[in-house]
């Protein structure tokens, strides 16, 4: 059943998926930017990131503004291509963005992972597993009870989910990486 999920996302147009998102995303451009839903949009894409249907787990769809900075106009004298007003952009993805919200709505959860469900012309949505390691369901979990190791706070934030570690360049290793790790800043570059 899931390789037919998977499929009918892969091509939607082809599926009739598009159309459902198009009558869904009218719904969702109305709701607020973090909203917690009963169950996956995607239930393969869950299933593949560590989603379980038990207590303890949390889904939350988050809508993120797309494109880059909104940066004003620079006031002082400068030719037009030195204010640095256009192609600047942030230094995370929006899907790492979405992460972050999200472990902020629900500051006693953890944000396993995520993945895409939808985007138009102003927004992008994305939808977050988050997890409860007090939970005892999830304490009791062999696949799942690493994450009530307080080592494991603020995933989210420090860029341990899978968006954040491809962000921080964690899938590539050898020649040409050798400031990735353990980190940028670490290495003296203040920027980025």
């Amino acid at each position: 059943m899931y390789a037919y999920v998977r499929e009918a996302w892969k091509r939607p147009e082809k599926t009739g998926v598009d159309e459902l998102l198009w009558e869904r995303m009218q719904k969702w451009r109305r709701e607020g930017s973090a909203v917690r839903i009963e169950r996956p949009t995607r239930i393969d894409r869950a299933r593949n990131l560590g989603y379980k249907a038990k207590q303890g787990i949390v889904m939350v769809r988050v809508k993120v503004r797309r494109g880059g900075r909104r940066k004003s106009r620079y006031v002082r004298a400068r030719r037009s291509i030195r204010m640095g007003v256009n192609r600047i952009t942030p230094a995370k993805s929006l899907q790492r963005m979405a992460e972050e919200r999200a472990s902020r709505r629900y500051p006693n959860m953890e944000a396993l992972n995520s993945y895409w469900v939808g985007q138009d012309g102003r927004y992008k949505w994305y939808e977050v597993i988050m997890v409860d390691g007090h939970h005892p369901a999830i304490r009791h979990d062999s696949q799942l009870s690493w994450m009530s190791d307080p080592v494991h706070r603020g995933r989210a934030e420090r860029g341990k989910t899978s968006a954040g570690m491809k962000g921080r360049g964690m899938g590539t290793r050898g020649r040409g990486t050798e400031k990735t790790r353990p980190s940028i800043r670490s290495h003296g570059n203040l920027g980025k």
